[in-house]
């Protein structure tokens, strides 16, 4: 069937919708003890789960995760809608299904942030669709951060905080038919393999020179002390120490 779309083996196409008289009537039987009246709160409004979970869309989750999460949070709606308030029930149920998919994407999110932030990031999410809507072009974090009334760094951390983490051999692209990955871009420079090989070395060249002579490497070099107080505290003269000093910079270039 043409414009057939399937979510969790259900044909989206064919669900039923409810009008707000049957909707009360349901509710009351339900309210009466009648269970059958359950099921048929929660076939009749599928649809109202399927327009909410277009929100979370684009962010890279599974369809029919949202949709199973969004029918929880449909039978808590209907579990604790109160007929007497005289309200819609949409009005009460899109924001407790929109709330049960916020908390399923805060909690299993790759990386945990705080609930605040995260609740931050879907103000801003929320924001800048209204700000595009309305300038029909992407916001600047300033605009947003001025829309929400909000520190631009706070508006940056938790758009951040929803970006969904990528693997280090994530290709980027291919260049002369080498694939070049994100590891690639944000490689450590300064801890490879010959660094540590040359830390190792130093090491053990520094391990084969007599203790005064690394006390005194120790003073010179990590302590920032001169060859006079250097003298001074190990009680030798300072020309000692320049002798010493040299003596052991030359076996360690040795070793080396």
């Amino acid at each position: 069937m043409r414009g057939k779309v399937e979510i969790c083996g259900i044909n989206t196409a064919e669900l039923k919708v409810l009008k707000n008289e049957e909707m009360v009537t349901l509710l009351k039987r339900l309210r009466s003890g009648d269970e059958s009246a359950r099921e048929a709160l929660i076939c009749g409004n599928l649809r109202l789960v399927l327009s909410v979970i277009q929100r979370f869309a684009g962010r890279g989750e599974n369809v029919d995760d949202l949709f199973q999460v969004g029918c929880i949070g449909l039978m808590k709606a209907i579990d604790n809608f109160d007929v007497e308030q005289g309200v819609r029930f949409s009005t009460y149920g899109v924001p407790m299904i929109a709330g049960e998919i916020r908390r399923y994407l805060r909690d299993n999110s790759a990386i945990r942030v705080s609930r605040s932030v995260r609740d931050t990031a879907y103000r801003v999410l929320q924001a800048r669709e209204a700000l595009m809507a309305q300038d029909q072009r992407e916001p600047s974090v300033e605009q947003i951060a001025q829309y929400l009334d909000l520190p631009r760094e706070e508006v940056v951390m938790a758009m951040d905080a929803v970006v969904d983490p990528i693997s280090l051999y994530e290709p980027l692209y291919d260049q002369a038919g080498d694939t070049v990955c994100v590891m690639d871009q944000v490689k450590d420079t300064a801890n490879t393999a010959e660094h540590w090989l040359d830390h190792l070395s130093l090491k053990e060249a520094i391990g084969k020179l007599d203790p005064r002579q690394r006390r005194i490497l120790a003073m010179r070099f990590y302590q920032g002390k001169t060859q006079m107080e250097t003298a001074a505290e190990i009680g030798i003269s300072q020309a000692q120490v320049s002798r010493l000093e040299k003596g052991a910079i030359a076996c360690i270039k040795r070793e080396l």
